[in-house]
């Protein structure tokens, strides 16, 4: 495993913004994938992510034949990137069909606590109690917007669904953690994660679904979806996780389902509530105090 060079305190700010970025993407994903209602979700899977592989093929074309050099890695690199790109959403999507949505989502949404965690395990890295109080405030908003104030009942015969949700936040969790391992690695690296996604989506989309031709807006929320949420994100979230905070980016995280649901407000499809407000204090609240000492080092 490869470690990059400690960066200073403002290169540190720096990639853990750009990290953010991915947050902010992932915000757009529920509103892009009401666009795509109807498409199956392995062959959704396959479709995004082959437009996020072309997508940074023509970014790698327009540097230079050289720049392709960035994929030849050790296998381990590619082990954990496509685990991790391919792990979390097969996970998720075993999860959505063996356990209601509501309680399977917010097992699947631990991810940001686990990053939080885990990270105590990296070399150079402590995890501080207003680390895990900014992921545990982080994790109380999200839970109230999932489950919308109202109780979650776990029952046995869904138990299915809750262990896959889990290995989905297992999953991301432990990618993003162990991503920081490999520092040294360029994030051009990912345009070929999603290559490698997309055709394991494809095969699972032959074996276990019927496919269904994309009509009018779908195709451009496929194609929104590839190039943001299951696109840019993930170079952003490589650069971030291996270079930036990665306590603050974790409780951060917790900010893209209540910006995905404004999002959903703004656009009428969701209403504005009580809950939804107390959930934003909660997020807010929990990514300033996860931050407190990034922002008091800048």
């Amino acid at each position: 495993m490869s470690f990059s060079a400690p960066a200073s305190a403002p290169q540190r700010l720096r990639a853990t913004l750009i990290g953010g970025i991915a947050v902010l993407l992932w915000s757009l994903l529920a509103l892009f994938t009401t666009g795509a209602a109807g498409i199956p979700p392995f062959q959704l899977l396959a479709m995004t992510f082959a437009v996020a592989f072309v997508t940074s093929l023509c970014v790698l074309a327009a540097r230079g034949r050289g720049s392709f050099a960035a994929w030849r890695q050790r296998p381990p690199v590619w082990l954990l990137g496509v685990a991790g790109l391919f792990g979390y959403h097969f996970f998720y999507f075993v999860a959505l069909g063996n356990a209601p949505p509501v309680e399977a989502g917010l097992i699947a949404y631990l991810w940001p606590l686990l990053i939080v965690v885990f990270s105590a395990l990296l070399p150079g890295e402590r995890l501080r109690w207003f680390h895990l109080g900014g992921a545990l405030l982080g994790l109380a908003g999200a839970a109230l917007l999932v489950t919308r104030g109202g109780q979650v009942a776990f029952r046995a015969e869904f138990a299915l669904g809750y262990l896959a949700a889990l290995a989905c936040a297992l999953t991301w969790s432990t990618y993003s953690v162990l991503n920081r391992r490999f520092g040294a690695v360029p994030t051009d690296v990912v345009g070929g994660f999603c290559g490698a996604v997309a055709l394991l989506g494809a095969a699972c989309h032959f074996l276990l679904e019927t496919t269904v031709v994309p009509q009018g807006l779908q195709w451009l929320a496929i194609l929104g979806l590839g190039l943001g949420p299951v696109g840019a994100a993930f170079f952003v979230w490589d650069y971030g996780t291996k270079h930036g905070n990665i306590q603050v980016l974790g409780a951060f995280s917790y900010a893209a389902p209540l910006l995905s649901t404004l999002l959903l407000i703004a656009f009428g499809q969701a209403e504005a509530t009580w809950i939804v407000a107390l959930a934003c204090l909660l997020i807010v609240a929990g990514a300033v105090l996860a931050s407190k000492e990034l922002l008091r080092k800048s």
